[in-house]
């Protein structure tokens, strides 16, 4: 080979190895892309149907976004479709329009158990798990005050694995309880959520970009 030709392929080996890292970077995300199934298109509600809590307010489809208006006490949706138990994670984006409690109140499955992932409750501050060992987000461990701004939406993800039960908002970690004896339960008047269902309290919320994927094996 001549010498010419020699650099050349030097010059595209090194131009190869530059790029690499980024190439395999964007396949690793797009396959992590791939892995979530989208629950709610911003176009209907397909498998979605409001919760029947007696008093709840109405829900509409607005411009790519669930609207849960006040009720008295709840409004909520439900998912009708398949969920998993165990070994799943879930993400959306939530906001509070109006009112001062829960905009985002999360019902999900932990293998048998329901439990409820409460954001903004108790006055509008308290996150937390509703219920561990029988006591609410406000009484157990998992209870912490967070501020949130009426108009302005949050990043949420929710991860269920077979020894925890983890949670984020905007990237930053709420909730990390380890499960072991802790007794998993909701208060009653989410039991119409079950088994996934998401809802509000005398306050007016939005949802959109709500997605679902499994997880491989214990985390």
């Amino acid at each position: 080979m001549n010498i010419p030709a020699l650099k050349w392929v030097r010059n595209l080996l090194a131009l190869l190895l530059f790029f690499l890292p980024s190439l395999s970077q964007s396949s690793s995300s797009l396959a992590e892309e791939n892995s979530w199934r989208i629950l709610f298109d911003g176009r209907s509600l397909q498998d979605w149907r409001p919760t029947r809590f007696g008093g709840e307010g109405d829900v509409e489809l607005e411009e790519g976004q669930i609207v849960l208006e006040s009720g008295s006490d709840l409004t909520g949706i439900n998912w009708t479709g398949e969920f998993p138990t165990v070994n799943y994670e879930v993400a959306l984006e939530a906001k509070r329009l109006a009112g001062n409690d829960f905009f985002c109140g999360i019902t999900f499955p932990v293998k048998e158990s329901p439990c409820s992932l409460i954001i903004g409750g108790w006055g509008g501050t308290v996150v937390g798990l509703s219920s561990i060992d029988g006591r609410d987000a406000s009484e157990n461990e998992t209870g912490h005050s967070m501020n949130f701004d009426s108009g302005r939406w949050y990043a949420v993800k929710l991860q269920v694995a077979e020894s925890k039960i983890e949670a984020w908002i905007d990237q930053k970690q709420v909730i990390d309880l380890e499960i072991g004896r802790h007794r998993i339960s909701i208060r009653p008047e989410v039991e119409l959520s079950r088994p996934f269902g998401i809802a509000s309290w005398r306050t007016k919320a939005a949802l959109r970009d709500i997605k679902l994927r499994k997880l491989d094996g214990p985390h």
